[in-house]
């Protein structure tokens, strides 16, 4: 891997990040306002479900 393409996957991570907040400025506030009021354990099981997944599609996509 290339230090291009670690850029290139952050630059398209923050487009993607951008779009919520760009269209729907107040559903991404309620968003928020859930997200932060979800147990610990709920996100940390979210985020590894998240973690494995992208560790998957990228295995398969760089496989």
């Amino acid at each position: 891997m290339q230090w291009s393409d670690l850029l290139a996957a952050f630059a398209l991570y923050l487009v993607l990040e951008g779009i919520m907040p760009f269209l729907n400025p107040g559903a991404m506030k309620r968003a928020l306002l859930r997200f932060a009021s979800l147990p610990d354990v709920q996100l940390r099981v979210a985020g590894s479900v998240s973690m494995m997944l992208g560790i998957a599609l990228l295995y398969f996509v760089r496989g």
